[in-house]
């Protein structure tokens, strides 16, 4: 039975009956892989419904050059990565894609109840890794700008007031505004906890004489591979 079930529904010759439910199988395993990538993930519709397409559209190229895998991998990965071209992808996005290629290649060779188990195995092993925060090392960087007087040397100014409120503070830009007479500081900072404490913006206002302080996320074009 199991090898009944492992065996290719080709057998390395694509009929219509075949390639209509390779069709049927891939589009389904698509959705598969859509609804493990937007597991507690931000995404975007288009991604979304492009990796419902990617093992279909990879399968039909696989079929359609008579099994010869170089060249359907080929054609296929050129495809499907023209999205990168002039966009920058997340890592997941990335990891996304070539997963749902994956499944595309093995449904278009037929072994569509290895890729029922590819699915499984690698979706459930992203959710529980997605569920359990794998990789996410505590607090956030985040960019705190910061407006001094020109008479102030900001060298060391908020030392002992990061040392008590965050785990690393790093100055990345000075830049001098409102012709000279105000410089603007540029830090990245790691917060010790995921609350903003007031003290802590408190006590920065009191040795920058009340000028304006912004405390954000770091923006980001793209997740480090």
């Amino acid at each position: 039975m199991l090898e009944a079930l492992s065996g290719s529904v080709t057998n390395g010759t694509p009929t219509l009956g075949g390639v209509i439910l390779c069709s049927v199988c891939s589009l389904v395993f698509g959705l598969g892989v859509a609804l493990v990538y937007m597991y507690k993930n931000k995404y975007s519709k288009s991604l979304a419904l492009t990796l419902v397409l990617i093992p279909a559209t990879v399968q039909i190229v696989i079929m359609l050059t008579s099994g010869n895998i170089g060249a359907g991998v080929a054609t296929a990965g050129a495809f499907n990565l023209v999205r990168f071209r002039s966009l920058p992808g997340k890592a997941k996005d990335i990891g996304s894609l070539f997963f749902a290629m994956a499944l595309g290649l093995v449904t278009g060779m037929g072994y569509l109840f290895y890729a029922f188990v590819f699915l499984t195995l690698i979706g459930a092993a992203s959710m529980v890794l997605t569920s359990a925060r794998f990789g996410q090392g505590g607090t956030e960087p985040r960019t705190l700008r910061i407006l001094i007087p020109e008479n102030l040397d900001y060298d060391g100014l908020f030392s002992d007031v990061f040392e008590k409120y965050t785990k690393s503070a790093e100055l990345n830009k000075v830049k001098s505004t409102n012709m000279g007479s105000i410089f603007e500081l540029t830090y990245s900072v790691q917060l010790k906890t995921a609350s903003l404490p007031k003290a802590f913006l408190d006590e920065l206002r009191c040795r920058n004489g009340n000028l304006n302080i912004l405390l954000s996320r770091e923006q980001r074009d793209g997740e480090e591979l």
